[in-house]
């Protein structure tokens, strides 16, 4: 195991070879704890969140000290377990066996938005056949809590059934669910709830001990989102992901319960996002123009499959850095500084600069379906401006004193270009920490140390948005999402006032190490543990025995549907 501590990069290497062969597995940890806690007390990160790294170091040091030399799983699955976990459950240890080919979803409201929803699930329990023994023994209908067979789920939707109607930060999630005795009921006011209820009823499913009957417990849940905005940022930028891996992860997103695609489509390495009104961009900015870009077709494609799992669509165009691959198609865009023999950011001093992102963006809003954009802002390089005399007089006309000033300049104007769009807007959080103006709707995304950054966001009046603790390409030894499900985005120090401005957060998977043919697995389960945190009510406690095993489960749910999720927790299998 290898333990990389925050701010400094101090490296602690911990292997079997620590413990000898007489240690016991309790000695073994007090041995290795004496050396964490000296590298602890080499770190900046707060006590508090070092103290939950370490309670997750024990845990695996634990796991690692019971299960070596031993036979069987290093984690037992649970069975019919929820992922993320509801708000309130009772569980049964009663249970109804379900035949997938005799069960029906019964509707109480119909549009073919709830069909194709009910269609999709009633296929996904036809998975479940492979599993059963074909073998010569019969169920028992003597067995003891057998409480019948399951023959069909009310799917009862309140509210409006409505085609067109497209997910937004303000939907309702919430559901209820009844699988008992005298009643199987589905029950939301929304279509949004309605889709989560009926990924929750999908994961009560489970194989019995016989290995004959596909049976799930008794069960009443009440459930709810904790927070309004649960996503995964994908960069398409750094390394193209083909269509079918954005759906594919998309499918991964809606069995999560998770609610928002940030599509970072384009960046410094490539363009591949076709624009009608400028389409050079991507003809010179696209790593190929014809096999690694997305036409207008597969962006509405992204869409319409996302809207159907209660998925809003979040397209990021980032400037004014990590723009290289605009000026391509169009260098007049980007600050030249011929002494570094490169271009630089966006260049600020051109009243056509801002024209052209105008047009652009005009376009964007008709594209995309959803009330945000992300706006990006980090990361500014200021080495070109530094050697712009355009940059120069810029600054002394507007009697701007510094470079972050000149940022401010640039972003003010592109957040007020978007509000007369009536676009909402999100920002990285250099954008507030520069002082720029913000209208109280627009979203801080916080990603560097995040802990004083997000109290200082939300006492400004502001609301936040979370991703530090969970960047996906920041890779450890397997079973380092335990890392991710530590952290929880109400762990700073802020009023009442302040946590309710927190709507959310997302995981964040960069694509520079990552590609077509281990996105999904790197992603997933490791994003599992964002979406609990973001929809589950905070546990009051950060033991892992229990989620390790509901994820053990859930990881094998999802292999099941054709997610390629690597295994989260060691050696083991899935039935």
């Amino acid at each position: 195991m290898v333990l990389q501590t925050p701010k400094n990069h101090v490296f602690l290497k911990i292997s079997p070879r620590m413990c000898d062969k007489h240690s016991t597995p309790l000695s073994c940890i007090l041995a290795s704890s004496n050396r964490l806690v000296q590298v602890v007390q080499h770190t900046t990160k707060t006590v508090k969140m070092e103290k939950l790294r370490l309670a997750s170091i024990f845990l695996c040091l634990c796991s690692v000290s019971t299960y070596a030399g031993r036979a069987g799983p290093a984690i037992l699955a649970s069975k019919g377990a929820i992922w993320p976990k509801p708000q309130l459950q009772n569980v049964s240890e009663d249970y109804f066996v379900l035949l997938p080919r005799a069960f029906a979803f019964k509707a109480s409201n119909s549009c073919s938005f709830l069909t194709s929803a009910l269609e999709r699930y009633w296929d996904l329990l036809q998975q479940n056949s492979a599993r059963l023994n074909q073998k010569l023994a019969k169920f028992s209908e003597q067995t003891g809590g057998f409480l019948g067979y399951l023959g069909e789920l009310e799917v009862n939707l309140r509210g409006a059934c409505v085609d067109d109607e497209y997910p937004s930060l303000s939907m309702d999630e919430s559901y209820e669910l009844w699988v008992t005795a005298s009643r199987a009921e589905l029950q939301s006011e929304t279509i949004w709830g309605v889709l989560r209820g009926l990924e929750t009823f999908s994961q009560l499913i489970y194989l019995g001990e016989d290995g004959l009957t596909l049976r799930l417990n008794a069960t009443t849940i009440e459930d709810f989102p904790r927070f309004k905005h649960r996503g995964l940022l994908l960069d398409t930028s750094r390394h193209f992901l083909p269509l079918e891996s954005i759906l594919q992860t998309l499918d991964a997103l809606a069995y999560n319960k998770m609610n928002v695609f940030h599509w970072h489509i384009v960046d410094d390495e490539s363009f591949p996002y076709v624009s009608q009104r400028f389409p050079e961009l991507s003809r010179l900015g696209a790593y190929n123009p014809h096999t690694k870009v997305y036409t207008p077709e597969n962006i509405q494609t992204v869409i319409e499959y996302a809207r159907l799992r209660g998925i809003r669509v979040l397209p990021e165009f980032d400037t004014p850095g990590h723009t290289s691959s605009w000026g391509l198609a169009h260098p007049e865009l980007l600050t030249p500084c011929d002494q570094l023999k490169t271009s630089g950011p966006m260049d600020p001093s051109r009243e056509e600069t801002f024209e052209f992102l105008q047009s652009l963006f005009s376009e964007l809003r008709g594209v995309f379906k959803d009330e945000f954009i992300h706006l990006g802002g980090d990361e500014v390089d200021f080495s070109c401006w530094r050697q712009s005399e355009n940059i120069s007089n810029l600054m002394k006309d507007l009697n701007i004193s510094s470079y972050e000033g000149v940022e401010s300049y640039y972003v003010q104007k592109v957040v007020d270009m978007a509000e007369g769009l009536d676009y909402k807007q999100i920002v990285w959080e250099e954008v507030f920490s520069n002082g720029v103006h913000l209208g109280n709707h627009t979203l801080v995304h916080v990603w560097k140390s995040w802990t004083d950054t997000i109290k200082e966001v939300t006492s400004a009046g502001k609301q936040a948005l979370l991703s530090a603790c969970w960047y996906l390409d920041q890779l450890a030894s397997g079973g380092d999402w335990t890392d991710f499900y530590l952290c929880d985005p109400m762990d700073f120090d802020g009023t009442p006032e302040q946590q309710e401005r927190v709507l959310g957060g997302e995981a964040c998977m960069w694509g520079e190490v990552v590609n077509e043919y281990n996105v999904i697995s790197r992603t997933w389960p490791r994003a599992s543990a964002t979406a609990e945190k973001l929809w589950s009510a905070p546990s009051g406690t950060y033991k892992l025995d229990e989620p390790s095993s509901r994820l053990e489960e859930h990881t094998c749910r999802m292999n099941r549907r054709g997610i390629g999720a690597q295994p989260p927790n060691g050696a083991g299998f899935c039935d």
